[in-house]
C-alpha cells in the first residue's frame, strides 16, 4: 500500500499547505502541484463534484505527487464510504459539533476494530483486488486521515471533549461559518473569531491533534503557522483565477 504523503509530513511536524478545488478540471491539480502546494481539497461541500468527477481529481493529484483531500458534503457514513472507496485517504467533514459526531466519522472512516467501514476490495483504494484482503483491511485504518471541521460555537464549546475521540486526526477550524456563529457573518479577523480559534489551537494542541484552519493572505497564513497550525488551506482555485485576472486587467485598461 502506498504512502500516505500528508500524514507523513504531519507527523514530522512540517506545515503543509493548499487551495480548495472547485473547478473540476484536472488540469487545476496538476497546475498546484507544480505550483509546490502539498495537498489539493476537492471540494464536494461547496463545489459541483460529484464522486465520479472527483475521482478524475484524485488521478490527476496522485500523478503529479500532490495528496487529494476530499470534503463530503455531510457527516455521511454513505458518502464517506463511497469516496474512500475510489482511493482518497484524506477525508474531511464538515459541521463536527459534538463528540457523537466525532465519533460518526470514525465509524465511518475505520475498519473493524476501530470502526464499522463497509468493506469491499473490488474498488479502486484496492486497486480492484490487486492489494489483498490483508493488506487493503488491514491497513488502511492507519494510512487514512481523518479532518474534522469545527465550524461553530457549539464546536468550540465542545472541543474539549471532540479531541478525545481515538481516530481524529486533524481538527480544522473554518473562520467563515465561525464568524456567523459569532454574530459577525463574514468578519474572520473579528477579535471574537480569532479568540475562539486561538483557545481551540491551544486544547487540540494539548491532546496531540494537528489542527488545520482556512486563509487567504500569506500574512495570516503565516500568522496561524506561528501560532501551531500544521494544515494551511490557502483560498480557492477560482478565487485565485478572478483575483490574478483582475489584477492583470487592472494594469491593462489602466
Amino acid at each position: 500500500m502506498k504512502q500516505n504523503l500528508l500524514q507523513n509530513k504531519l507527523k514530522e511536524g512540517q506545515t503543509v499547505f493548499g487551495p480548495f478545488c472547485k473547478l473540476q478540471d484536472p488540469a487545476i491539480v496538476e497546475i498546484a502541484a507544480h505550483s509546490g502546494f502539498d495537498f489539493v481539497i476537492i471540494d464536494m461541500e461547496h463545489g459541483p463534484f460529484s464522486v465520479e468527477s472527483a475521482q478524475n481529481m484524485v488521478r490527476a493529484a496522485e500523478a503529479k505527487g500532490i495528496t487529494p483531500v476530499v470534503r463530503v458534503t455531510e457527516n455521511s457514513e454513505t458518502l464517506i464510504l463511497r469516496v474512500l472507496d475510489i482511493g482518497v485517504r484524506c477525508i474531511q467533514v464538515p459541521q463536527v459539533c459534538t463528540k457523537a459526531d466525532a465519533n460518526k466519522v470514525v465509524k465511518a472512516i475505520k475498519f473493524f476494530p476501530k470502526g464499522e467501514r463497509g468493506m469491499c476490495r473490488y474498488v479502486r483504494a484496492a486497486e480492484y483486488t490487486n492489494i489483498g484482503p490483508q493488506d487493503h483491511f488491514g491497513k488502511a485504518n492507519d494510512s487514512v486521515i481523518s479532518i474534522i471541521h469545527i465550524e461553530g460555537m457549539e464546536g468550540i464549546e465542545n472541543l474539549p471533549e471532540i479531541v478525545k475521540v481515538d481516530g481524529i486526526d486533524v481538527i480544522f477550524l473554518g473562520p467563515y461559518d465561525l464568524s456567523q456563529s459569532c454574530g459577525v457573518p463574514g468578519d474572520v479577523n473579528n477579535p471574537k473569531v480569532v479568540n475562539a480559534m486561538k483557545d481551540a489551537v491551544e486544547i487540540a494542541k494539548k491532546h496531540g491533534k494537528a489542527v488545520g484552519t482556512f486563509t487567504e493572505s500569506p500574512e495570516k497564513a503565516k500568522m496561524w503557522k506561528d501560532i501551531g497550525v500544521q494544515y494551511i488551506s490557502y483560498s480557492v482555485d477560482v478565487g485565485l483565477v478572478m483575483n490574478t485576472f483582475k489584477d492583470i486587467t487592472s494594469k491593462l485598461k489602466n
